[in-house]
């Protein structure tokens, strides 16, 4: 089973990007996703520093997958699509249905979560497109999922969001700029300030969701690597971990470890808490998002 570090969902100054990606050239991923998903104002890498960082991972033995924006609303972000589409050296995920008529027919292409795959229908046909990969949505449960599993054809291989700040929603609107009182155009970006995003709590000061910009998280973190061992079963290819602002390449460790046998997966989940907090897993168990569901290791 390959363990993938997911798009960095969070907007960091450029320095620490680099430093980051150096760190993550050592680590246990195997399949490291870049780009940026969330806004297309968050210019503190070109395209052209992405796939300096891409080769240097490439080099250092990952799989490289470019990703694209989740939401697209200018011409503007259509021409920053058509250029991650056309780099002609690495693979894309498509996370909306617009790169996925730009890739299809062309190269073999990663289906992204934000499609919002949740029938053999729709798999079937992106696997027609060109699929050779498919991310499953973050709030599907173990009974869909394995619904999906026995009706997908078995040249596409599957993938599932193991592990962060669930990526709940996405919204024309920025909320760092609401927050803020200023206009999303000309926000000063002071998404760079907050490396964690904005955490939203409750009135009885329950931590519910972080403000990303134009992207809600969970608070808490999503962690399944209790359910690998079911996982692997189901016959899911790849985990996917999202980058944290702490503690990733442990977390990707402890995936490892797992995944090597060197750890039960109740005893790796027990060390990728220890990196997160509060952590969560009720969509799995078609249960509300925040919960979590004890003993299901």
């Amino acid at each position: 089973m390959k363990i993938a570090l997911g798009p960095l969902l969070h907007y960091w100054p450029r320095d620490a990007v680099y430093a980051f990606y150096d760190e993550i050239a050592n680590s246990a991923a195997d399949v490291v996703y870049l780009g940026d998903v969330v806004c297309s104002r968050r210019r503190e890498l070109r395209l052209e520093q992405w796939l300096e960082i891409a080769q240097r991972l490439e080099r250092a033995g990952k799989e490289i997958v470019l990703s694209t924006l989740a939401l697209i609303e200018s011409e503007a972000d259509l021409r920053g699509l058509r250029k991650v589409v056309g780099n002609l050296r690495f693979r894309v995920e498509a996370n909306e249905w617009g790169a996925v008529r730009l890739l299809q027919g062309q190269t073999p292409f990663v289906a992204g979560p934000h499609l919002n795959i949740y029938n053999p229908a729709t798999l079937s046909l992106l696997a027609k497109l060109g699929a050779c990969r498919w991310v499953a949505p973050v709030e599907i449960t173990r009974e869909a999922l394995s619904g999906l599993q026995e009706a997908q054809l078995q040249a596409v291989e599957t993938e599932i969001f193991a592990y962060g700040s669930v990526p709940l929603a996405f919204s024309a609107r920025c909320f760092t700029a609401r927050h803020y009182n200023v206009p999303k155009d000309t926000c000063g970006f002071p998404c760079l300030d907050h490396p964690g995003g904005l955490a939203l709590a409750t009135r009885e000061d329950q931590p519910l969701l972080i403000l990303n910009g134009t992207q809600t998280l969970s608070a808490a973190t999503y962690n399944l690597l209790g359910e690998a061992a079911t996982l692997r079963e189901m016959g899911v290819n790849v985990l996917r971990v999202s980058p944290q602002p702490q503690g990733t390449a442990e977390v990707l460790r402890a995936f490892r470890r797992w995944a090597d046998g060197e750890l039960s997966s109740a005893q790796a989940a027990d060390g990728a808490a220890a990196q997160a907090g509060v952590c969560c897993n009720g969509f799995w168990h078609g249960r509300a998002g925040m919960e979590f569901v004890s003993g299901a290791r």
